[in-house]
């Protein structure tokens, strides 16, 4: 029994051999929190619209939260270094550069009915302001034409969503600005309005220009997202031609939130494509972002002619191989889908290029559209979460993604600007999909792993995924891994409730000894599921009372067999545990005793340890141990081992024997060999029988977190 998508194309097996010469590669992460300083870093900071100089080395990027521009020296683009943040005197929306001179749209709104803002000129290497426009209304995006001769910006003039039922129809009605550059600086006074009034079907009155873009002749092309409709202005103002952007029908779409599940069988029709960002791929076609806002959201992306004919759209297929990656993100499901809303455009070594954003999967699609009527997906590359803003440098092979999202207040991630790098090396992400399968399979959130055989692993999904508990097959034969399979776990039938898988192990036969961490606060118990081939629980080991009465929420993070004896990993302490000291619970399936040792955990500086694995080897049960921490504060993620010899299981209740680990491989050069920042969840180990250990990390469901899976071979793990 598998889930399935019946009428997949061949498009969807493309990230199976995504490893190839000629690829791009993440080699740096900048956290925008560094350009602050020797002040406070603990505030929310962000990136957002990003730009760069002619000559690609430096990086410009607007920031909200701090009503600043940041300035980052990209010199060496594998250790991209803080200039400092540039104070711009309101919220900075988007910046555009020519030379080394920044155009930055500046909102200084008062409210939605009293919109205001300016253009701010700015010198990128002193900081200092060389000029001001005033706009007429609040500024949301800046394009430069690609002469240097003038700037456009689209005043949005947003509506405020908690009145008129969130509806556009708010007034006042947004414009387009031109504005002529002279010797390099914004000359104000040339500055004139493009009325788009009375264009759109929806809302006429009211216009919300979006995004715009400049051709290499001058025309002006302007997405009007809530109003679903396009716009071709040419340089002196005049309206060349505008269109609706149309609608789009979707079959095969998980379009409900908060299921616990990923089910791709809903459909949607009618719905208005609400593009977002717009950039032109030559002078007669353009790429947007179908992001969606009132009605729409398209979950893909549309190349259109400038005539306002549609040359290619890309249906499910964008969204799917995001799927199949491991990024889909279930608990933003409804109507946007992965939420295509950034796009970048550029020719790299003869190849035009466009990159799509998807902002909630926080992951880049990268296109080869040397056939506009048949574009390719060559990558998709992992970024930071919610990827806002793209510069591409073919100048210098690099592509840049700019990630708003800044999750210090909950002591997550912070905002980070990514740099990629186009080379002759092979991908380096995805290391695990399911991209091959006969059918869609998606994924996420793995936490235990187990070997079947040489080439074969199996790998469960936590309870992120509650209605959808599942045991994963792999095959680490091929680059990356590829998940063939996904057997539901099932009781009765019907999919298990009440489970939070977080190790497996095989039963040596055709089975598996499943480890659930239990969360008394949801009525989840700490147990042990005996899970036959087919996925069906045909045995649960319920805990004795003298574990059930010192229980506490982090429980069982692995399993694994030695003779007769499972062994399970309690992962934080217990009530009856010290400080530092975590139990290995013994249960032996002859005689039915139970038993434990303690385990020493490392004493972290900040947050807490505990542990995620157990699985024996030879002569030595191994173990991740790590901290909570993410990113530059992450201090321990390491593999540690016990000699099997000390592995003697004390009566409950009593005093356990505190057994001795020995240090056996630091994690963490592993988890930045990509230019990312640390992951929290090292989750998964296992050994094949040859001996080559597998590690594998849990996105968590790609709910507050990037949605990235790292999964490595290491060797020589038991020399």
């Amino acid at each position: 029994m598998t889930y399935r998508l019946c009428c997949l194309t061949s498009a969807l097996a493309l990230i199976a051999g995504m490893a190839h010469a000629d690829a791009f590669n993440r080699i740096s992460s900048f956290p925008t929190h560094l350009n602050i300083g020797e002040g406070d870093q603990n505030v929310e900071t962000s990136a957002e619209i990003i730009a760069a100089t002619d000559d690609g080395m430096t990086l410009v990027y607007t920031d909200s939260p701090l009503g600043v521009i940041g300035r980052i020296d990209i010199t060496d683009p594998a250790n991209p270094a803080p200039l400092g943040n540039v104070n711009v005197g309101g919220e900075p929306t988007s910046v555009g550069i020519v030379g080394k001179i920044a155009f930055v749209g500046v909102n200084t709104s008062e409210s939605y009915t009293d919109p205001s803002g300016r253009l701010a000129v700015l010198d990128v290497e002193s900081g200092d302001e060389l000029a001001s426009c005033e706009l007429p209304g609040q500024p949301d995006s800046i394009a430069v034409a690609k002469d240097g001769s003038f700037v456009a910006v689209a005043i949005e003039n947003e509506r405020d969503e908690d009145l008129g039922d969130g509806r556009t129809g708010q007034l006042p009605a947004g414009a387009l600005s031109l504005v002529q550059i002279t010797d390099g600086i914004a000359d104000c006074d040339t500055l004139i309005n493009v009325d788009m009034t009375d264009l759109a079907e929806v809302s006429p009155e009211d216009p919300e220009p979006e995004f715009v873009d400049i051709n290499s002749g001058g025309d002006i092309i302007v997405t009007m997202q809530e109003n679903n409709h396009m716009v071709v202005v040419g340089r002196d103002g005049a309206i060349k031609n505008h269109f609706s952007a149309g609608t789009v029908d979707l079959d095969g779409i998980d379009a409900t939130d908060e299921r616990g599940a990923l089910l791709f069988a809903e459909s949607q029709s009618a719905l208005p494509r609400e593009p977002d960002a717009v950039k032109w791929i030559d002078d007669a076609h353009f790429s947007t972002a179908n992001e969606g806002d009132m009605d729409g959201g398209t979950r893909g992306w549309t190349i259109f002619n400038a005539d306002g004919t549609i040359v290619y759209d890309s249906g499910t297929s964008f969204e799917y191989a995001i799927v199949q990656a491991g990024h889909y993100p279930d608990k933003r499901s409804d109507s946007k889908g992965v939420e295509p809303e950034s796009i970048e455009t550029a020719t790299f070594n003869d190849t035009p290029m466009v990159f799509v954003g998807a902002e909630r999967a926080s992951m880049v699609g990268v296109y080869d559209v040397s056939d506009l009527a048949n574009p390719t997906l060559m990558q998709l590359l992992p970024s930071g979460i919610g990827p806002e803003g793209y510069v591409a440098i073919p100048s210098r092979n690099l592509l840049v993604s700019a990630n708003e999202v800044d999750l210090i207040e909950d002591g997550g991630v912070r905002s980070h600007v990514m740099i990629f790098e186009y080379s002759d090396a092979d991908a380096s992400y995805p290391m695990i999909t399911s991209a091959g399968a006969d059918d869609l399979i998606g994924w996420g959130a793995l936490s235990g792993l187990a070997a079947v055989d040489d080439n074969t692993l199996v790998a469960v999904n936590d309870s992120f995924y509650s209605y959808q508990p599942t045991i994963f097959t792999i095959d680490v034969s091929q680059t990356p891994a590829q998940i063939t399979e996904a057997t539901p776990v099932t009781r009765g039938g019907y999919p298990a409730q009440k489970l939070d898988m977080e190790g497996i192990a095989s039963d040596g036969d055709d089975g598996f000894w499943v480890a659930s961490e239990g969360r008394i606060d949801r009525m989840v118990p700490h147990a042990i599921y005996h899970v036959a081939a087919n996925g069906e629980i045909d045995a649960e080991i319920g805990l004795p009372n003298a574990l059930l009465g010192v229980q506490k929420r982090f429980g069982f993070e692995g399993i694994t067999v030695v003779g007769d004896t499972l062994w399970m990993a309690v992962q934080r302490e217990w009530e009856d545990d010290a400080n530092g000291m975590v139990k290995l619970v013994a249960y032996n399936l002859e005689t039915e005793e139970w038993g434990a040792v303690l385990y020493p955990l490392e004493t972290p500086e900040t947050g807490w340890m505990g542990l995620s694995e157990i699985v024996a080897r030879d002569d030595y049960v191994y173990l991740l141990e790590r901290d909570n921490q993410i990113g530059a504060n992450a201090a321990v993620k390491q593999i540690t081992r016990v000699s099997l010899d000390q592995m003697v299981p004390a009566p409950l209740g009593g005093e356990l024997p505190v057994v001795t680990k020995e240090f056996v491989r630091d994690l963490i050069p592993n988890l930045t060999a990509t230019g990312g920042y640390v992951l929290d969840k090292v989750e998964g180990l296992t050994f094949t029988p040859n001996g080559t250990a597998y590690v594998v990390t849990d996105n968590d469901g790609v709910d507050d977190h990037s949605g990235e899976t790292m999964f490595f071979a290491l060797e020589g793990l038991d020399d």
